[in-house]
């Protein structure tokens, strides 16, 4: 049996006549946790949309869990995947709290009705709640959070449902630099604990990529510059084709960093 949380074969995502992904074949297995960089208009945020099984391709082959989208049902296979996106944070209700943004999760709705909760469920969304660093926020209405609370609060709520494969599109984003190092640091602990799920996530800035990631994938313009283990990937060459303009990369321990050359 295949180890494949996610297999992609000469994928090609178009919209009005303009390639949003082209000729993209991946494959992600079990255990692996990819990062995915590109610059804006690359493809990310599509790339993540297929995998969350929230759109399918123009042409070429998507599977999922070993499930092919376009023959079977995505509700389904939505249940295995935690997502955190910018996407999503626009249908929350404003007056949600962020304890309520996460608990429900487990019924894949945003918007608290008249489902209820055990008390199991509502202490493990304060102690994921805890672990992003927004444990303080629990009871306050999501509208009055800043942007980086809010991707926080999101990356808590995409573990709650204990998914087989986490998605996280720019979940830095908007974060001090405090706060981006504080995710940078969980989301570095979770890469290295065998039990968090086959990870995706996606961001502009090499100095995003928590420690333990194995995997990277470089986009531009819908095609893939490169992929494969990340030391292997994330170089001075690659991410200069892939920006468009001259980079090195350094690597200290376990962290990249990336700087222009040649611009005085």
């Amino acid at each position: 049996m295949s180890d494949a949380a996610a297999s992609l074969s000469d994928v090609v995502v178009r919209r009005s006549g303009r390639h949003l992904l082209d000729s993209v074949s991946l494959r992600i297995e079990s255990g692996e946790r990819w990062v995915v960089l590109g610059p804006n208009g690359a493809g990310k945020s599509t790339l993540i949309r297929l995998l969350a099984a929230r759109l399918h391709p123009t042409s070429g082959t998507v599977d999922l869990f070993e499930e092919r989208l376009g023959r079977t049902d995505v509700f389904e296979l939505r249940t295995l995947i935690g997502l955190a996106s910018a996407e999503l944070a626009d249908t929350i209700p404003g007056d949600e709290t962020a304890l309520d943004v996460v608990v429900t999760a487990g019924y894949g709705i945003v918007g608290r009705w008249r489902e209820s909760y055990d008390d199991m469920d509502l202490e493990r969304a304060r102690t994921l709640l805890v672990a992003f660093g927004v444990g303080d926020v629990a009871d306050r209405p999501f509208a009055t959070l800043s942007t980086g609370e809010r991707k926080r609060v999101l990356s808590a709520r995409a573990l709650m449902t204990d998914p087989e494969l986490l998605l996280l599109d720019e979940p830095a984003s908007g974060l001090d630099l405090g706060g981006r190092e504080e995710l940078v640091r969980t989301l570095g602990r979770l890469a290295s604990d065998p039990a968090t799920p086959v990870t995706v996530l996606v961001t502009h800035h090499v100095e995003e990529i928590p420690p333990g990631y194995t995997h990277a994938l470089l986009l531009r313009r819908g095609g893939a510059v490169a992929a494969g283990p990340i030391d292997e990937v994330i170089t001075s060459r690659n991410l200069t084709a892939t920006f468009g303009l001259p980079l090195v990369v350094e690597k200290h321990g376990q962290r990249f960093t990336a700087r222009a050359i040649g611009l005085d």
